[in-house]
């Protein structure tokens, strides 16, 4: 009986393991926006948001430019790049989620909420 409840119990943990580790679960991790601005954004943009004018990178905190802007504009740049300009594309190192994720924290930056 001690058997079987042991093959049992280890039977369930090996389901909850295979679980844990399934698409389903670690999907259900929503991206961090700031960590991903620190790893992907802030060598051109800064810490801040502010950019560097010597490299004409946008600033985020500019009240003008978030209204500007849309969501989507955004996130097609993140994705796409920008052409004329040093901003690279996004789109095969980051997907939509976390691409959403930045345009998220962009928008946090505004300083007119400040």
């Amino acid at each position: 009986m001690r058997l079987i409840i042991r093959i049992g119990v280890m039977l369930m943990l090996m389901g909850v393991g295979v679980w844990l580790a399934s698409p389903a679960f670690q999907a259900a991790e929503k991206p961090n926006g700031l960590a991903l601005y620190a790893r992907r954004c802030v060598m051109c943009h800064g810490r801040d948001g502010k950019g560097f004018k010597a490299m004409k990178t946008q600033d985020f905190t500019d009240p003008k430019w978030q209204a500007s802007v849309k969501d989507e504009q955004i996130a097609d740049i993140i994705k796409n790049g920008k052409k004329e300009s040093h901003m690279p594309a996004f789109g095969d190192k980051l997907n939509d989620e976390e691409i959403q994720a930045i345009v998220a924290h962009i928008r946090t930056m505004n300083g007119a909420k400040k």
